[in-house]
């Protein structure tokens, strides 16, 4: 099995870079170049396109739901102002909603929350009353540090002038005028959005979803904090089917394709399909190693790293990554090149096809030498002194090993 898929490896290989058994030329090869690249962005374009209808743990369990149930961030005191942020930036984004958000499946914790999020999103006066809300309190935050400021300028002025009757006033007068407007004017929005609060806090949906940010227990925040790492877990995995059955289709058309042009003697078909057949491949194998890259226990990874940190060995992280790289490409260097690709079986197909031993051109019948490279074919058997292949393992007239 393993000599099989070596031999149609060999053959893809052969036709990746000739044409009725000439080496391509350059124009052909830019435009096989600019084909393969268009195939394959459309490929991982597809893909994305083909996992969104997976839901994924980030739209199952939607931000939002994790910082309220399994964090807890939501209280009494910033509730108001974290869903003013939480609607404002929903409204207020300049990239046109994909629809389909609305319908993703969701967490039956937080499916309620998100329906409330989306009726409150949908009433421009609650949406603008929110927004306001959020705006005057980024106001007052600012006015009030402003303020501090200005009233410790003022009160080192007042000392200043109280150890100092000649110096001038004009400065304290100004500073005692700036506390007085900035006074006023914090206490105008304190006043607006005291009104704002009152306002919003008699709307149904907010008070329904308060009452239920407030009714969570330790229990919900565990069980759904457990369905959110089994999802985690398993979402690549699901994600890494959806885009096999995405590829599994393109590669068997594109290898039936390329095992019917070889049959039929079509070059230029066993051109195309052969380096379509790599780049069906390309995908997969990054997907793979995405998909590895994803379950691997990150937890532990970040530990070591802590651990070379705190030892003031953090360096040696990177070596060993360097080393594993080298070692891997290595690897992959040695299993193309001595397994799969190796002189021995470029010799065992240039004899077998009648092609040149040297150059790998088709050679006419009964030639004792290349007409394109002049290479010799032909040498003496060392043991029975009959003509048989110069990289021949052995004699084609007596079958001693050479």
């Amino acid at each position: 099995m393993l000599e099989f898929f070596g031999k149609k490896i060999v053959n893809i290989r052969h036709n990746l870079s000739s044409l009725d058994n000439q080496p391509i030329g350059k124009a052909a090869l830019s435009i096989l170049i600019f084909l393969d690249l268009f195939i394959l962005i459309s490929i991982f374009d597809g893909l994305s396109d083909h996992t969104r209808q997976l839901t994924a743990p980030s739209e199952f369990i939607p931000q939002y739901c994790r910082d309220i149930v399994i964090e807890g961030e939501w209280n009494e005191t910033n509730r108001l102002s974290k869903l003013a942020r939480v609607i404002t930036d929903a409204r207020g984004s300049y990239y046109i909603k994909d629809k389909r958000e609305r319908t993703l499946e969701r967490h039956s914790v937080c499916t309620p929350i998100a329906q409330l999020f989306f009726s409150l999103e949908d009433d421009a006066d609650i949406s603008e009353k929110l927004k306001r809300s959020l705006d005057v309190s980024n106001e007052i935050d600012q006015l009030d540090s402003k303020l501090k400021h200005v009233n410790t300028a003022y009160d080192t002025s007042l000392l200043e002038d109280l150890a100092d009757q000649n110096q001038d006033r004009a400065n304290v007068e100004s500073l005692r005028k700036d506390v007085a407007v900035k006074t006023g004017s914090l206490n105008q929005l304190t006043e607006s959005q005291r009104s704002l609060i009152t306002s919003l806090d008699q709307d149904k949906r907010i008070r329904e979803l308060f009452s239920m940010v407030d009714s969570f227990t330790e229990q919900d925040r565990n069980n759904l904090k457990a369905d959110l790492r089994k999802l985690n877990f398993w979402y690549p995995v699901k994600r890494l089917g959806m885009e096999m059955i995405f590829l599994l289709p393109l590669f068997m058309i594109f290898y039936f394709w390329n095992m019917k042009s070889l049959a039929a003697s079509r070059p230029f078909q066993a051109l195309i399909s052969s380096h379509l057949l790599v780049v069906v491949f390309i995908p997969a194998i990054f997907k793979i190693i995405e998909l590895i890259y994803d379950i691997l226990p990150k937890k532990i990874f970040k530990q070591l790293i802590d651990l070379l940190e705190s030892l003031q060995l953090v360096a040696l992280w990177y070596y060993l990554m360097m080393a594993v790289i080298i070692l891997a490409a290595l690897a992959l260097i040695y299993l193309f090149q001595k397994k799969l690709f190796s002189r021995e079986r470029l010799m065992v197909k240039r004899i077998s096809k009648g092609e040149c031993q040297n150059c790998g051109t088709r050679l006419p019948e009964n030639s004792s030498a290349c007409p394109f490279c002049g290479f010799e074919q032909f040498t003496r058997c060392s043991h029975c002194d009959k003509p048989t292949y110069i990289f021949g393992k052995f004699c084609r007239e007596c079958g001693h090993s050479q």
